[in-house]
């Protein structure tokens, strides 16, 4: 009886906020997309200057260790006195936490490359920067891409937080449920969520088996 209410519920919700739904999916998957860009941008780019200047390598690697042992629930009550609420300090708090996976796995994946291949393409005539486009990011992307799907996941996943600051998406579904303790919105917005997370999981991992497909040959 009580699922049949629960599934009369869930009909009724969809019947009549179907197009509040997608409004907020949409808003869901723009924010975490953007921030997912620009986490890859900065990510990727203090990788790469981190393992061009080794001197700055230790403060980076340790200031990344900091933020990533900060809630990101945190980061958004953090930013409210200084960015105030809405897009922007959700915008930033994402960023912040999507930056670390990227970054350590793009430095991993750069540090990481066998010695004797370095040697190789510098005994063919090779300049640094050409070494760095053509030989360290390609064999280092499948490991940044490794990064990325992870932070893609904590974005997706701490995206619902920043309903609470008023920067929308199927957060908002979730803080309403808590606040009329409404299983069926509950139900709505977590799962929402999460089949965002997977369905985002398994467009990388197709992605890294077009992409990469040498690797899964070798296996």
């Amino acid at each position: 009886m009580l699922q049949e209410s629960l599934g009369m519920q869930l009909a009724t919700y969809f019947s009549d906020n179907w197009s509040a739904f997608f409004a907020l999916g949409r808003e869901h998957i723009e924010v975490s997309l953007l921030a997912l860009l620009c986490s890859a941008w900065i990510g990727i780019t203090l990788g790469y200057l981190t393992i061009t200047y080794k001197r700055s390598e230790k403060w980076i690697v340790s200031l990344i260790q900091i933020l990533r042992v900060v809630p990101s629930l945190a980061v958004l009550l953090l930013l409210i006195p200084l960015m105030g609420t809405g897009m922007k300090p959700a915008l930033v708090a994402l960023i912040l936490l999507g930056v670390p996976p990227i970054l350590m796995n793009t430095i991993s994946g750069l540090n990481h490359i066998p010695l004797s291949v370095l040697e190789s393409a510098k005994g063919a005539g090779m300049s640094d920067r050409q070494m760095m486009w053509k030989i360290k990011f390609p064999l280092a992307a499948p490991l940044i891409l490794t990064g990325i799907k992870t932070a893609a996941i904590e974005i997706i996943a701490s995206a619902t937080l920043a309903a609470k600051i008023g920067a929308g998406g199927f957060g908002e579904i979730i803080f309403t449920g808590l606040g009329l303790n409404r299983i069926d919105l509950l139900l709505i917005g977590g799962g929402s969520v999460a089949i965002l997370a997977i369905l985002i999981g398994v467009l990388l991992d197709i992605s890294e088996r077009m992409l990469f497909r040498y690797q899964f040959l070798q296996r």
